[in-house]
């Protein structure tokens, strides 16, 4: 394999390598991490803050109960269905304190879903918010769940804001539906027992698992991802090697929008927290950008993580610009490209840079991110220490800078496999390289653009194109809020791009977005068909599923290539 740029041009300061042994287990880190912080605040949420003592104590509390109340083994599978409130944290490194292997459940999913992963994960027991309770009952009986742990979003706020909110949830807001489930235990009853009985420390390795994180399925059934110890404690040290140009142990205070059931803000938020020593202030309802603005304004934070369309949507708020960003250290984009105009727009207003990284659930999930001091925009940066990438054509041959092809990556923070799926694995996992089935380019300054994915890619008449290149030109035009692009196959079976566009003027019509996109694209890359649409299918971090956009121009009898 040649020697690719980035070694040339790594930022100085930062390890070529990480040393994720230094830690046996993520929860080794954990301990040291709660005891070396002791007295300082770890999570705040709806103005409740809990130290890292306080943690340790509910941690051990939950982890306690479930070793001695319910059937539970080390290396069981246990579900979290919950958003980003206290009880997440607890719940989650309570479970690996007991030896527990996480999998984390989107907590929209319909019963469909939740009874597809539930039951594909083989999960024995499951944590979930009251407010989802009703669809847990609808497919219990298809799962092997024995232990149902609920707890309600005032649980940790104390006894009077607690009854408070929990009131005006259920009774006011009407957002509990009524549910029976027989043998479910509420959530402050297990931390009540939990406390009184003994915790009984385990000592775990790092090749055992640690999460079963399932990707999003939108290129097909989701997969339960299957990430060890020393993945994710390799994947915190290769981010805080990145990182760490900027931030400090005990002393940063990171805002967490994103929901911490998906692998980018588990671990760019809360598991880096934890190794930084850092409070981490959770963001319950990040839509409200009214509301959020007014919880960014009570904190001096040092470091933020969203998606596009979370910054572009804080951007819009007048009174976002009236902040104190002078404590701001970093804010990193990952989920999505970020767009030049949101870019420009953030630093502008912060004097920080808006970090673009990459990464995908198989790989824990960070691979590669721009460094705070050699921002490159365009690009998702450079590769993390003890890192390797490499980019292919069809044949497997490794191409040269500024040649686009396959992405692969090599690292400890790749993935052990998907669960009970060893074809799909060997699919993606080969001689140690993980495929990611992303098409990217390597500049000559070692920073990689990501041009799109190998299933999106659209072939015209033997020109490969990449959707990613056409939206980020139409997503410039002053009246258009955010585009897809896919091929499909006209009357006379070519394949055409049709553009597919959410717009803010009502008045701007196929044909101006046709002649912007001719001013700026070479002439096969213009689309065919143009769209409108009041908004278009994402995922739960915002990424436009592409898969849903065909399945409805099959469903309209217009042919997809390939399908």
């Amino acid at each position: 394999m040649p020697q690719y740029p980035w070694f040339q041009h790594y930022p100085p300061n930062v390890p070529a390598t990480i040393f994720p042994e230094h830690h046996e287990s993520f929860v080794a880190l954990l301990e040291e991490a709660l005891q070396k912080f002791a007295n300082a605040p770890m999570y705040e949420s709806m103005g409740r803050r809990l130290t890292y003592k306080e943690v340790d104590q509910l941690t051990q509390a939950f982890a306690a109960y479930l070793q001695h109340y319910t059937k539970l083994q080390q290396g069981d599978h246990i579900a979290i269905q919950l958003p980003n409130l206290l009880q997440y944290p607890i719940a989650m490194l309570g479970a690996l304190r007991a030896g527990l292997v996480v999998v984390n459940v989107n907590p929209l999913y319909t019963p469909y879903e939740m009874a597809y992963q539930l039951k594909d994960a083989s999960a024995k027991g499951i944590v979930i918010l009251a407010n989802y309770a009703n669809n847990l009952e609808k497919i219990l009986h298809q799962t092997d769940i024995q232990s149902i742990i609920i707890t309600k979003i005032g649980d940790l706020l104390g006894i009077l804001k607690g009854r408070v909110v929990d009131f005006s949830v259920r009774w006011i807001k009407r957002l509990v539906p009524r549910f029976y489930i027989p043998g479910a235990i509420m959530f402050k009853k297990v931390l009540r027992e939990g406390a009184t009985a003994s915790f009984k420390r385990v000592r775990l390795l790092p090749n055992q698992s640690a999460l079963l994180q399932y990707t999003g399925g939108t290129t097909g059934v989701a997969k339960g991802v299957v990430l060890t110890h020393r993945n994710i404690v390799a994947n915190v040290e290769q981010t805080l090697a990145f990182a760490g140009l900027s931030l400090q142990e005990g002393s940063e205070i990171i805002i967490t929008p994103l929901p911490l059931y998906h692998s980018f803000s588990l671990t760019a938020n809360l598991l880096l927290g934890i190794r930084l020593g850092a409070i981490v202030v959770l963001i319950l309802n990040p839509r409200d950008f009214k509301a959020f603005v007014k919880e960014l304004k009570k904190h001096r934070f040092t470091y933020i993580t969203g998606v596009n369309r979370l910054f572009s949507g804080l951007l819009k708020q007048k009174q976002f610009a009236s902040l104190d960003f002078s404590s701001l250290k970093a804010a990193i984009a990952g989920g999505v490209v970020l767009q030049d105009t949101v870019a420009q727009e953030w630093e502008k207003i912060t004097k920080v840079p808006l970090l673009a990284g990459y990464g995908l659930t198989e790989a824990s999930p960070i691979v590669t991110c721009n460094p705070p001091h050699g921002n490159h925009r365009g690009t998702v940066g450079m590769p993390l220490p003890s890192t390797l990438v490499r980019i292919v054509d069809d044949e497997g041959r490794t191409l040269g800078v500024g040649q686009p092809g396959h992405l692969h990556v090599k690292g400890p923070q790749v993935m052990e496999g998907y669960w009970e799926k060893p074809l799909e694995t060997a699919k993606v996992l080969q001689d140690g390289w993980l495929i990611t089935g992303d098409l990217a380019v390597m500049t000559a300054q070692g920073y990689i653009k990501i041009v799109g994915r190998h299933k999106e890619m659209i072939n015209i008449s033997g020109f490969n194109v990449y959707p990613s290149e056409i939206e980020a030109v139409i997503e410039n035009h002053p009246q258009v809020s955010e585009a897809g692009a896919i091929g499909i196959l006209d009357e006379e079976a070519k394949e055409v791009i049709k553009l597919f566009i959410v717009s803010n003027a009502p008045n701007l019509t196929s044909e101006e977005v046709i002649a912007y996109c001719r001013e700026y694209l070479t002439s096969y890359k213009v689309p065919k068909y143009v769209e409108f649409r009041a908004q278009l299918p994402k995922s739960h971090i915002g990424k436009i599923i592409k898969s849903v956009l065909q399945e409805e121009e099959i469903q309209k009898n217009r042919p997809i290539p390939g399908r």
